[in-house]
Formats: structure tokens, C-alpha cells, sequence
């Protein structure tokens, strides 16, 4: 259970949340809402407990806890990366070091003789007592299930951490967080990575939690099914609306609550109008001077003491400019290869892009997608084959999780070093138009929400005048109305596209001419029967 009181939230000169007092309980399923920025990341995570007070980031107010706490960030980078997936996993509930003592006595009853053995015997059956009181085989097997509903097969939970693509990393978190028995859920846009029939039996598994729980997700039918509050974080009056109801309810109670603020500060503004009239003429007249000043009062207080409506949320605008002159051929590969240790990833990738052409990679979670584009942008190196940069080659790289970005700068900084040729108000201008105003424009990129970062990963794209785009789930994070605005820049560039994405209408919007299918490397034309695995892949 999670409870705040007056909690308020700034970062930078930007108030976020002004004094709001709340519950988390348990049965309660919620589902947090807002616009790119507004705060939801920020907020999930302060009622985490981990730190996400940065300098620019500010909160006063009481926050308190009880019962554990499972949180699941939207870019999850902890952990050994030495260990594996499943002890990762299992370490939710303190068994892995327990399973790994029990792995070495083990292997000491099969090296070892005589005493040795005997001692190694007698340790493993009081390491397996001791596992087996903790309920550590039922929870094994419980961790499986958890696991094969999240599409990690046992190759995959073998396998260390550092050896994972991103998406089965977070697949990991998402499992380890679910399998530790918490209390209160916190879930940062659980979706993102998963496939369709993952995201499916989340949705269940949600439904089902007995917890308190707290969710983002622009995925609108895991809240349509899942959550029975809904809170509104409001970034333009820095207010929580709460809202004891389910998804399609509070969609029909917002409609009717804008509507009776719209219906109230008119008629309070046509009350107001009707005093200020009225104090105008008696303002002429010394005797009545009083009575006129007390009249223009009341009709501010009319006004101010009303709940502001709702402003329509402001939308980035996203259009790639005309790309770079290139040769016919920009990009071509031969003969690629990647593997991590003894698992091979994938080998013989050949692949040409032409300019102008539109690619999307199809590939289970793990096949190398992720991996390929970023051998492709030169972040990694292949073990095998080479990169062939035609005429004019300029490459521009979108990464799921935001590595191009450098943290430590700030916005301003982040972008500058993309396009050194720009003069600061070319900067800024770029910049506002994808909402970062003011002092959002100097925060450091380590305290933006995922869609803050998605925002400042494609302005860095724009100003790049790349003619060959390499876009790596550029629709995880975003609104509706952001998600939009990329899908619709997506339709209109002029220059070649290669897109890994789980997401049908990035897929649509992209009209894709080829389709690469890894691990197997094979390529084919662009046919309606691929659209089917994009949302599986």
C-alpha cells in the first residue's frame, strides 16, 4: 500500500503536480494517464522509492509505504549482466544464490570422492531442505511458467544477461518484478517488447492480481480490460484527477465533467461581464466608487474560483526533411554475422538499400533485429562481413532504448552536438517544435519520461538530413497524438527506411517494399501475409 500526502512535483521551473493527496490499495488496479511529459514516469517512480529527485527534479509533500514494492521502469538497466536470465529472475525472491550453492555441490558430488563427496552429498541435502522449506521448487516452477508466458525459453533464461537483446532484457524485469510476490505493482508500459500472445496473457494475469497496482500503457485494450481506477495526470493544471472507474466509464465521465466546466465558467463569465458593466458606470460617481470596486472583486472571484478547463494537449511536429543526395545504392552489407559466445544470433545477412526503399526486419524476440540495426548504424561490430557505404551515405539512428542519446547533457546540448552547424535559434526553434519551450529545454536527458526521450531521439533525426533512416521501435512511449505525428512523417519521407517494430500501423504507414526475416536471413517482397507477424515477431 502506497498513501501521499499534499505531494506536489517540479522539475526545473515546471510544476508537474500541486499538492495531491492519494491511496494505493490493495484490489485497486489503476491505470495512469496522461500526455508525453506529464509527469507519470516521475511520478511512478518517486512512489517507488528509488531516487528520482536529480537536481532539476523537486517534490515536498509525505510519502508513505508499506509491503513490497515491485516497479518496473520503462528502460531497465540493473543487474549483474554476468548472471543469468533465470537466476535474475529468481533472485525476486532471494533463491538464486540458494540454487547456485546448490548447482556447486552438485558438481562436487560428481568430481569428487570418497570424504569429499560424502561432505558434498550431506551439503547438497541440506541446501535442497532448505530450498524446498523456502517453497523453492514450487516457485521454480511458478518462475517457468511466468517465463514461458513471456515467450523466454529455456535457451534464453541459460543465457547471461549481457548476451540478451533489449527486448528480452526487459522481458526478464518484467517476469522477475511479476514472480517476487509484491504487494503494489508500479508497471512503467509493461507492453513494450512484447509479442501478441504475451501481451495477452498479461492482460489476464493483470485482471487477476489481487495487489494494488499502478500502470502506463498507451496500449488502450490492457486498460479497457485491466484497470477499475483511472487518474489523470494533467500537465497543464498540474492537477490528479481521479476517477473511480473503469477505462470505458471514465472516458464517458471526462466527456461530461469538460462539459459542465465549459457550461460553468460561461455562465460565471457572463455573470462577471454583467458586474463589470455595471461597476463601470457607477465608477464615475465618488459616492458610488466603493460599491464599483467591490463589484469588479466579486467578478474576479467569480471567474478565478472556477476549475480551469482542460487545454488540448499540445502534439510535437514531426517532419522529416528532405534527405541528404546519395548515390542509387547508399547501404549495402554483405555476409553478416553476430553471435554472443556459443549462440549464434544470426550469419549471411546481405542486404542492399537502395535510396528511396522502405525495409522492415520480422524476427521473434531475440532473432538479432535489434542487433542488426545496430551494426548497421556502426554502434556494434559484426564478427563477420563488412558494411559497404555507397555515395553520400548519411545514416540516422533511432535506438529503442535511447542509447544515442547522452544522458548527462542536456536537451539543448544533446541536439547541438547532432547538428553543430545550427545557430541557437535554429536550435530552439527545432526544438519547441517538439514541445521542449522554455526550461524544458535545458533539463539533462536523464530526467525525461520515455516519450521525452523518444521526442529528442527523432528531433536529432530531423536535424541530421539522414537518407537512410534505421528505426528501431519508434512508436514505444508515445501518445496517440505523438504516435500520430511519427506515423504520419514516416508516409512522406523521401529517403530509405529500415524499421523493426511491433506496431501494425508503423508497419501500414511505412507501405514496406521488402521484408527481411531473421535469424534465417531469407528476403522476399512485401506481401498482406507478413503484416500478421508483425505484432508475433
Amino acid at each position: 500500500m502506497i498513501t501521499a500526502s499534499q505531494l506536489s512535483l517540479r522539475i526545473g521551473a515546471r510544476e508537474l503536480l500541486s499538492e495531491a493527496s492519494f491511496r494505493i490499495d490493495t484490489g485497486m488496479r489503476i491505470g495512469l494517464v496522461g500526455r508525453n511529459g506529464a509527469g507519470k514516469t516521475t511520478l511512478t517512480k518517486l512512489l517507488s522509492g528509488q531516487d528520482a529527485t536529480a537536481s532539476v527534479v523537486h517534490h515536498t509533500g509525505q510519502i508513505t509505504r508499506s509491503g513490497e514494492i515491485g516497479y518496473l521502469p520503462q528502460d531497465p538497466r540493473t543487474g549483474d549482466l554476468h548472471v543469468t536470465a533465470r537466476d535474475r529472475v529468481l533472485s525476486a525472491r532471494g533463491l538464486d544464490t540458494l540454487r547456485q550453492r546448490i548447482r556447486k555441490a552438485e558438481e562436487a558430488m560428481a568430481k569428487e570422492i570418497g570424504d569429499k563427496q560424502a561432505k558434498a552429498m550431506d551439503r547438497y541435502a541440506r541446501l535442497d531442505a532448505e530450498f524446498d522449506a523456502l517453497g523453492g521448487w514450487a516457485a521454480d516452477s511458478e518462475a517457468a511458467t511466468i517465463t514461458s508466458n513471456l515467450s523466454l525459453p529455456t535457451r534464453v533464461l541459460d543465457q547471461p544477461l549481457e548476451t540478451l537483446s533489449g527486448g528480452q532484457r526487459r522481458r526478464v524485469e518484467l517476469a522477475r518484478i511479476l514472480f517476487s510476490g509484491a504487494e503494489t505493482l508500479l508497471l512503467d508500459e509493461p507492453t513494450n517488447h512484447l509479442d501478441h500472445d504475451s501481451i495477452v496473457w498479461l492482460r489476464e494475469y493483470l485482471r487477476s492480481y489481487t495487489g494494488g497496482l499502478v500502470v502506463i500503457s498507451h496500449d488502450v485494450e490492457l486498460l479497457r480490460e485491466v484497470v477499475n481506477h483511472v487518474w489523470y495526470l494533467d500537465a497543464n493544471r498540474a492537477s490528479l484527477d481521479v476517477y473511480a472507474l473503469d477505462w470505458d466509464r471514465y472516458q464517458t465521465q471526462r466527456e461530461t465533467d469538460e462539459r459542465r466546466r465549459r457550461r460553468e465558467r460561461a455562465n460565471a463569465e457572463k455573470k462577471a461581464d454583467t458586474l463589470r458593466k455595471q461597476a463601470e458606470k457607477m465608477r464615475a460617481k465618488a459616492s458610488k466608487a466603493v460599491a464599483a470596486q467591490n463589484m469588479l472583486k466579486r467578478a474576479d472571484r467569480m471567474v478565478s474560483g472556477l476549475e480551469g478547463e482542460r487545454q488540448t494537449d499540445r502534439v510535437a511536429n514531426l517532419r522529416f526533411p528532405d534527405p541528404a543526395p546519395c548515390g542509387k545504392t547508399p547501404l549495402m552489407a554483405e555476409g553478416l554475422s553476430k553471435s554472443y559466445g556459443s549462440l549464434e544470433v544470426f550469419s549471411g545477412v546481405d542486404l542492399a538499400i537502395d535510396r528511396g526503399s522502405r525495409v522492415v526486419i520480422l524476427g521473434l524476440n531475440g532473432a538479432g533485429k535489434t542487433t542488426l540495426l545496430r551494426i548497421l548504424g556502426h554502434v556494434e561490430e559484426a564478427d563477420s562481413g563488412q558494411i559497404l557505404p555507397g555515395h553520400g551515405l548519411k545514416i540516422g539512428y533511432y535506438a529503442q532504448e535511447h542509447e544515442t542519446l547522452d544522458l548527462n547533457r542536456t536537451v539543448v546540448e544533446n541536439l547541438r552536438t547532432a547538428a553543430p552547424d545550427l545557430d541557437d535559434t535554429r536550435v530552439r526553434s527545432v526544438l519547441g517544435s517538439f514541445l521542449f519551450s522554455g526550461d524544458d529545454a535545458d533539463k539533462p536527458a536523464r530526467v525525461l519520461s520515455g516519450g521525452e526521450k523518444t521526442r529528442l531521439a527523432l528531433a536529432v533525426l530531423v536535424v541530421s538530413s539522414a537518407n537512410v533512416l534505421l528505426l528501431d521501435e519508434p512508436t514505444n512511449n508515445l501518445d496517440p497524438a505523438s504516435r500520430e505525428e511519427i506515423l504520419g512523417a514516416l508516409r512522406t519521407f523521401k529517403g530509405a527506411v529500415v524499421l523493426v517494430t511491433h506496431d501494425e500501423g508503423a508497419v501500414d504507414a511505412l507501405d514496406p517494399e521488402r521484408v527481411l526475416l531473421l535469424p534465417d536471413a531469407d528476403e522476399d517482397l512485401w506481401n498482406d501475409s507478413y503484416r500478421d507477424l508483425v505484432s508475433m515477431a
